[in-house]
């Protein structure tokens, strides 16, 4: 089995744990906290435990890292990794700029390396098949993507809600419509903390006419995570709060009549049967796959470079509106 160090046992740290403790061989757990260790410790007993990073990659056993720690010490520490010889897994974003994601792509290209980057809605099965319809042709042309993404809470201090949850929904916006975009503008207001934006409204034109928008933000009434594709034949909604219904194709939309004239045409709602799994493990899945030498093993350190130029142009689109 694929031997495992894993840093950071804060929010997600521990349910990433779970899950590569599941399936594969996990060594090392790290964290800076005493309390957050020993509980850690109590559930993967068969796991070493340290505050110093140094120690997962002093290890020749170790083949991969997994790094969960706060957004700030991503890049160090998976360059720290990557020029140990260690393959890593890393929480989104992989680092603060495309610049650096850049270099942590060509250092796992130079080493051989899986870098993968922690854009976990990638693997819902929701979105897994939302692609397979689009690629099919089941939607027709895609027009139009925008994604909801709101809540009241986690307020953060390191990092906007563009970067902390609006990453997700271009990731997946990016992942389905295979492109980056060539026009990018967004909108936010900092309420609770000067220069952190909690609110932010983002638009993106893609180079085949695409266009996209986003609503992100944790000062909201409602619990929303909703993406929306309106393609020229049918339309459909992946929505991750619905219990038993995430994905939802409406075979609706306008039919073009004599003299110009629209019409609407409505006709059944399908919604597709999904695989049960769930989508972290999935993820960890897939990395373990990679790291074993099956697929590209840079296909995620590419994407997730994709998204982090996408949000570098957004971050500059709102800068200058509030100069």
């Amino acid at each position: 089995m694929i031997r495992i160090g894993h840093a950071g046992l804060g929010y997600w740290g521990p349910n990433l744990a779970r899950n590569f403790g599941s399936l594969a061989d996990l060594r090392w757990l790290c964290d800076l906290s005493p309390e957050l260790l020993d509980a850690a410790a109590k559930t993967h007993p068969q796991a070493r435990t340290t505050a110093n990073f140094q120690d997962l990659l002093d290890d020749p056993e170790v083949d991969a890292v997994v790094i969960a720690t706060p957004v700030v010490t991503h890049y160090e520490l998976a360059k720290q990794a990557l020029a140990a010889g260690k393959h890593v897994f890393v929480e989104k974003p992989q680092a603060q700029s495309s610049a650096e994601a850049e270099e942590l792509t060509a250092l796992a290209e130079e080493q051989g390396l899986v870098l993968m980057p922690g854009y976990l809605l990638l693997y819902h099965p929701a979105v897994s098949k939302l692609k397979e319809l689009i690629d099919a042709g089941e939607l027709g042309d895609v027009l139009y993507i925008y994604g909801n993404r709101q809540n009241l809470g986690q307020f953060r201090r390191d990092e906007n809600a563009l970067w902390s949850i609006g990453s997700q929904d271009f990731s997946m916006i990016l992942h389905l419509i295979g492109e980056e975009p060539s026009e990018a503008w967004a909108r936010g207001e900092s309420f609770l903390r000067k220069g952190i934006e909690d609110v932010v409204f983002s638009y993106l034109r893609f180079p085949s006419g695409v266009a996209a928008h986003t609503h992100v933000s944790w000062l909201d009434p409602h619990k929303i995570r909703r993406l929306t594709v309106v393609g020229s034949d049918k339309m459909a909604v992946f929505d991750d709060m619905e219990p038993d219904r995430k994905l939802t194709v409406y075979d609706k939309g306008p039919v073009e009549r004599p003299a110009s004239d629209w019409q609407i045409r409505v006709g059944d709602i399908h919604i597709p049967k999904l695989s049960p799994e769930e989508p972290l493990r999935r993820e960890v899945a897939h990395f373990l796959t990679l790291v074993g030498g099956e697929g590209d093993r840079l296909a995620p350190a590419r994407e997730g470079l994709a998204v982090i130029r996408t949000l570098e142009q957004l971050q500059e689109s709102l800068d200058t509106a509030t100069v």
